[in-house]
């Protein structure tokens, strides 16, 4: 059985410790004996490997999850490992409920991790600054925490992305996505939708005795916030609606002039796009200062003389 490890994999890997990349290697020799060693995962098609870091030199304890195909397995991800034992985290993924079409679901965990690291490989090439600010992938218990701690659902296509990589330092005050937002931390999703709640919380009790149609509403349950309009700004950004899949706009002054009508897919596959054929990327332009990756509409004059287009993939 062939095991293909991706090298933004390895990469990621990589960041956890010298050891890491071993490890993962000698799961992939593992896997390649017994393709089921894994246990199931909440991301449908998706089964995971815990590696015990104990048993390698400088390495963490890691969570590897990989797609088993019927010639081939792919590592798709490696994650800090929550720190439940095998048997926990099998009970705490079988407790779940599955969604209503899995391989529907599967087509999205692949289209998720395609996308991302068609973007992440560009970054790597030609940003590396824009490369080192985006955070490890978080781990299994990291993403189940924040699901409880909203108590909102987490939609697949989000979780995927959390254990590729779990927000965006931003690298000279820029994060990597269109526009120069910036994926937010975990902690700070919880954060904006604490604070997003509490402000509703306060119209909903102005509300009170109003007729329907005026109602004032800036936020709902379901949302969850995605990115944020820059690493230091969190006052606006996109956030995730779960009812619809769509991607919607919060503000400063709660007004949604532009809202978005991408879903988390088509919008990660459209900057990938964007990043390997920027002439035809339809809303903003990347380009470069130094290693850094910056959105056209980011430019300021005072660094226009520094700006340079991005490269197109065919071109390189």
């Amino acid at each position: 059985m062939d095991v293909e490890i991706p090298v933004l994999v390895r990469d990621a890997a990589a960041r956890f410790g010298a050891g890491a990349p071993y490890a993962l290697k000698v799961v992939a020799g593992q896997l390649a004996d017994d393709p089921e060693m894994g246990v199931p995962s909440r991301l449908p098609g998706i089964r995971t490997v815990l590696v015990d870091g104990e048993l390698f030199e400088d390495c963490p304890a890691l969570a590897v999850g990989y797609l088993h195909e019927p010639d081939r397995i792919e590592i798709r991800y490696v994650a800090l490992a929550p720190s439940a034992g095998p048997d926990d985290v099998q009970e705490a993924e079988q407790e779940r409920e599955l969604p209503a079409d899995p391989d529907v679901t599967a087509v999205t965990v692949r289209e998720v991790a395609d996308a991302w690291h068609r973007i992440t490989r560009r970054l790597r090439d030609h940003a590396p600054d824009s490369y080192a600010a985006l955070r490890p992938g978080a781990d299994l218990a990291a993403v189940a925490a924040l699901e409880s701690g909203l108590g909102v659902r987490i939609p697949v296509e989000l979780t995927v992305l959390w254990l590729l990589t779990a927000g965006d330092d931003g690298a000279d005050g820029w994060g990597c996505l269109p526009g120069n937002r910036a994926l937010l931390p975990l902690d700070a999703v919880a954060a904006v939708y604490r604070l997003k709640t509490e402000a509703q919380a306060r119209l909903d009790s102005a509300n009170a005795g109003r007729p329907e149609e005026e109602r004032i509403t800036v936020w709902r349950p379901g949302w969850i916030p995605v990115a944020a309009d820059s690493p230091a700004d969190r006052v606006s950004g996109l956030y995730l609606d779960t009812e619809t899949g769509f991607l919607g706009r919060w503000s400063r002054y709660d007004d949604h002039p532009d809202d978005e009508r991408d879903t988390l897919v088509t919008y990660l596959e459209e900057t990938a796009d964007a990043l390997e054929t920027p002439a035809l990327a339809p809303r903003d332009e990347p380009g470069l200062i130094g290693g850094t990756l910056v959105w056209r509409s980011s430019v300021v004059p005072a660094r226009e003389d520094r700006w340079r287009p991005l490269a197109a993939l065919g071109s390189e």
